[in-house]
Order: C-alpha cells, then sequence, then structure tokens
C-alpha cells in the first residue's frame, strides 16, 4: 500500500455563477420510464447496465432542464442515453468502426420514416422528438448532432492514431463532441427560434463560452476516471500538461483560469445581445437561460452521479479533494470486443484504505488549502 493518498484538487469553477441548481420535477418519473426503456435495448451486457445505470443519466437533463414539460424532459434523457452509449462504444472502437456505426445513425435521424429490420435507441429518440419538437428546432438539433457526430468520428481516429493535440486544435474539437449545441436543441423545442437568432454572432459566441466552460469543467472531474480507463487522449488536461509541461495540479489550475477568463466573457456578452422586438426578444431571453443552466446542470450531475466518483460525489464537492484511481488492467476495459462501462465505486475502498496513511496535496493557485499534484 501506498505511504500517502494521491489527491487531485478541483477548483470550484462556478462559485459565483448567477444560475442556480434546480431540478425538474418529473425527475423521478420520467428517469423510471426511461432507464427501464433502455435497459430493453439490451445494449450493454448485465454488468455494464448495471454500472452505467449508477452514472444516473436521467438527472443530468433534469437538471438542464428544469422547467421542461414533461414530454420534453423524456426526449432529453433520451437523447443523454443516446450521447453516453454511444461514448462508450466509440471508446472502444477504431476510427473505421465508428464511422460505420455514425453512418447508420445519421441514415436514421435523416431518414426517420424509414423501414428498418431492428430499431435502436436512437430511432425512439428521435421517432418521439419529432412528434412535438417545432420544426426550428429539429433544423438545428440535426445539423448540430450531425456535426457532433461527425467529429466522434475524429476523435475516435485521433484516438486510433495516438494522435495529441495542441490547445487550440483541442479547444476546437471539443467543443463540438461535448454536445452542447445538439443538447440545447431541446431548449427550443416548444419555440419557434428564428435562424437570425440561432446564427447570429454574438448569440453563436454565448454558446461557444458556455461549451467551453462545461468542457473544461468535464475534463477536470472525468480525468480520474480517464486516466484510470487509459481514456485520457481527449482530455483537456492530458493536453495542457502535455503541451505545457504542467503537471496534474498546474494543469488543473490553468483550466479554472482559462474557465474564469471565458465565463466573465458570456457574463460580458449578455450586454451585446440585439435586439429583434418584444416577441423575439423573450424567446431570446428563455434560450439564453437554457444554455446559462447548463454550465451548472452539467457540474452539479458530476459530483451527483456515481460516474466520476462513485458513492463520494458529495463529499468530494464539498472538499474538491479527489483520491487517485489506479489504472485498471486493459481487460477491465474491453472483453472481446464488447464494451465494459467501468464502475468506479472501487473509489470508496481505495480511499477508504489509504487515508489513514496520510496525504500528498502541493500548494497552488486556485485553492485557499492547495492544489494537489502527483
Amino acid at each position: 500500500m501506498d505511504a500517502h493518498v494521491r489527491m487531485l484538487y478541483l477548483p470550484d469553477t462556478l462559485i459565483n455563477w448567477p444560475w442556480p441548481r434546480a431540478i425538474n420535477p418529473h425527475f423521478e418519473d420520467v428517469k423510471v420510464e426511461v432507464d427501464a426503456s433502455c435497459r430493453d435495448f439490451m445494449a450493454l451486457s448485465p454488468e455494464s447496465q448495471e454500472a452505467f445505470d449508477k452514472c444516473d443519466f436521467a438527472r443530468l437533463p433534469a437538471l438542464a432542464y428544469p422547467s421542461a414539460p414533461r414530454e420534453h424532459l423524456r426526449i432529453g434523457c433520451e437523447l443523454m442515453n443516446v450521447f453516453f452509449v454511444l461514448d462508450e462504444y466509440s471508446d472502444i472502437e477504431s476510427g473505421a468502426g465508428t464511422k460505420k456505426i455514425i453512418d447508420i445513425m445519421l441514415d436514421a435521424l435523416h431518414n426517420p420514416h424509414k423501414t428498418r429490420t431492428r430499431r435502436r435507441i436512437y430511432h425512439r429518440f428521435w421517432a418521439r422528438a419529432i412528434q412535438t419538437a417545432s420544426m426550428s428546432s429539429q433544423r438545428h438539433f440535426l445539423e448540430t448532432f450531425t456535426a457532433y457526430l461527425r467529429a466522434v468520428v475524429v476523435e475516435a481516429l485521433d484516438r486510433e492514431q495516438g494522435h495529441r493535440r495542441g490547445i487550440d486544435e483541442y479547444m476546437k474539437l471539443r467543443r463540438v463532441t461535448i454536445g452542447l449545441r445538439p443538447s440545447i436543441a431541446i431548449c427550443e423545442m416548444g419555440m419557434n427560434l428564428p435562424d437570425e437568432v440561432f446564427y447570429h454572432p454574438v448569440i453563436a459566441e454565448l454558446v461557444d463560452c458556455i461549451a467551453d466552460m462545461i468542457l473544461i469543467d468535464n475534463d477536470m472531474v472525468s480525468y480520474n476516471r480517464e486516466q484510470a480507463t487509459g481514456n485520457d487522449n481527449h482530455s483537456l488536461i492530458t493536453t495542457v500538461m502535455s503541451k505545457l509541461g504542467l503537471d496534474r495540479g498546474g494543469a488543473m489550475a490553468w483550466a479554472a483560469h482559462y474557465h474564469a477568463e471565458v465565463q466573465k466573457r458570456f457574463l460580458d456578452g449578455l450586454a451585446k445581445v440585439p435586439s429583434w422586438g418584444p416577441s423575439i426578444d423573450a424567446l431570446v431571453k428563455e434560450y439564453i437561460d437554457g444554455i446559462a443552466i447548463w454550465a451548472r446542470a452539467s457540474s452539479c450531475w458530476g459530483y451527483e452521479s456515481q460516474r466520476y466518483f462513485g458513492t463520494r460525489g458529495p463529499e468530494i464537492q464539498r472538499t474538491r479533494l479527489v483520491p487517485l484511481l489506479p489504472k485498471l488492467q486493459p481487460h477491465s476495459r474491453v472483453r472481446g470486443g464488447e464494451v465494459n462501462v467501468a464502475d468506479v465505486s472501487m473509489m470508496d475502498t481505495t480511499a477508504h484504505c489509504e487515508q489513514p496513511y496520510g496525504t500528498s496535496i502541493e500548494k497552488g493557485l486556485f485553492s485557499p488549502r492547495a492544489i494537489s499534484v502527483i
């Protein structure tokens, strides 16, 4: 056993964010329905499905769409399952294998009425969405989700080739693979948001700011899990460590500083939003609130689910200290081409065993305590 607990410090990037946590009142009921529906597809082995269920993916849209009607929340929950099932499959696929999956999905989404021998999770999601979504939101979703899927193929090729991007190049790709743009289409399902608003440079910049905030926070909270599973090549923390020669704590501090700059850019950008008249302006305010809430929702879900921290999320959210997970053996990730969802509940045992032996934490820039480095 190590003489010290190896700890990682997670900066609290949203301490002054004006949009508070809220959760949709339909969450519990919809979660039961969507989780059962996802299991019916049998996309994962029983063991992986159990680990997948612990991630509580329905909680993320419930936090992101706190005022959405029940049906739109259900659609948002099904979309999250599409995202994360695809994430698990693409993580172990080659570039060519991922492209094959993506091409099938794109055909299904762009041709929803085509007769198919087997219907998959994304068929049901889109069939439900097009029943109630406004035509403008459908167009915006298809455009942004197609871009997202194409970017997933690029990520798979990078992983296959061992290609590590520079920071700017990484951010450009990650803004797409984080999946915010198709996700916020749920916010506009009940409105007809004009293209002149959707594509306006000021609005597009605000969306990019929230995408950057979410990806920074996500790459910080997911780093521990991904370094353990050997899937940290597509990570801002790994990229910053590699390109700037920083250790883990230094990379976390760099990311937190960049997050603060982006957050300020978003808040300053609100004053630049033009007016389109009272009726459209009301839609714009609702839309901007919807994207801003996503930053808070994503952060809260990272600690409230068990995807990244097992059962210790609330404690880690409070202390900001994460015990570094050991590396998993390759067969723990993939078995015979089968997706094996990593279960990080082992963190509870690891942390409990090592804590009495002391901690290893180094002073850092963004914590009144310390920024932890290994």
